[in-house]
């Protein structure tokens, strides 16, 4: 098959590629957000499906590398299985229930679930989650970031509200937040492979995909210590909610 070289399209790998670099820089510097910005920004150029399918191996490495870093897979596992396999499930049962929604109908989801993502972040709900109830509100996270991911790939900032309020020291904050995020991505992408929504040319571009991410996740990390997080913070999720607005009606 021969390579696409015509101006449009290698303007639309050019800022691909730099909205993947910037979702890695944001990751660098708060930890995540990688798919919150690159997904959203790819999706004003290309489908929202086609940029899920380009972060997926993108995701999945950063996070397994997190993983191995934070050495927290069997204590994560073994607590919050109630939420991952909840989760699990019901991204799979997500990807089904949208094959048969059209492109517009795609980004529509899409940007109500940035929106949802930007109210969380913004005003930072704060619960209070007792021990022994614990594990149904982990399943109740579980099916409504399973919903939202399985349609949009942006289940994260309502994990993050969870786990924020079972007040974790920040070490096994950043553990347990990278195997429950990569236990999404594995149902995720998997389903949309099976119900061919992502295609081997998908896959490859993925592959490829890692070098502007770990160049912006280096980036990242190199600056953050020159950055106000809140400034930065701030900032991310003006730019998201005018993604979202212009995902939503144009």
């Amino acid at each position: 098959m021969p390579i696409d070289l015509s101006p449009d399209m290698v303007l639309i790998v050019l800022i691909c590629s730099a909205a993947i670099v910037g979702g890695g820089v944001i990751k660098g510097t708060l930890g995540v957000g990688l798919p919150l910005f690159a997904v959203p920004v790819m999706s004003l150029f290309i489908s929202s499906t086609q940029a899920i399918a380009l972060i997926s191996v993108p995701v999945l490495v950063s996070n397994m590398w997190q993983v191995w870093q934070e050495g927290s897979l069997k204590n994560s596992m073994k607590r919050f299985w109630p939420l991952m396999l909840t989760q699990a499930i019901v991204t799979v049962l997500a990807v089904y229930w949208t094959l048969s929604f059209s492109v517009r109908e795609l980004d529509i989801l899409l940007a109500c679930a940035l929106i949802i993502a930007v109210v969380l972040m913004a005003f930072k709900p704060s619960f209070n989650i007792p021990p022994e109830k614990e594990s149904a509100a982990g399943t109740l996270v579980g099916a409504v970031s399973g919903l939202l991911g399985g349609a949009s790939s942006l289940m994260g900032p309502i994990v993050i509200s969870y786990l924020m309020s079972l007040k974790l020291k920040r070490d096994e904050f950043v553990g347990c937040i990278s195997v429950i995020y990569l236990n999404a991505a594995w149902p995720l992408y998997g389903a949309m492979w099976h119900f061919d929504r992502m295609q081997l040319d998908d896959v490859g571009y993925s592959f490829l995909a890692i070098i502007p991410m770990f160049v912006g996740l280096l980036t990242g990390r190199k600056i953050r210590h020159f950055l106000s997080e809140e400034t930065f913070r701030k900032a991310l999720l003006v730019f998201l909610a005018v993604i979202a607005v212009v995902l939503l009606f144009r």
